[in-house]
């Protein structure tokens, strides 16, 4: 085999190789794309879910809403006058 010959063949071996890494590098950016897209919905579904979180928060802790609930179910009610005594030192 002449020296012509071996650079030929290494350079044919080369290019192979150089197309198998492009393929392989395109197909690792395509994963990687999937994933970023994936992650991206997720974050995306977290904070609708955050929002509506707060939301919720906003409504539970409401002043007349735990004024109402203090009302009807626990039977609090604001003291009497008859009922404030006045401690004095």
């Amino acid at each position: 085999m002449s020296p012509r010959h071996f650079i030929v063949s290494l350079l044919v071996l080369a290019t192979v190789i150089s197309g198998v890494m492009v393929v392989y590098a395109r197909h690792k950016h395509r994963q990687a794309y999937v994933e970023l897209s994936r992650l991206e919905k997720q974050r995306d579904e977290l904070n609708i879910e955050f929002s509506r979180l707060q939301l919720e928060q906003a409504t539970w802790s409401e002043t007349n809403r735990i004024e109402q609930i203090a009302t009807l179910r626990l039977g609090m009610g604001y003291p009497q006058d008859v009922d404030v005594v006045v401690v004095r030192p």
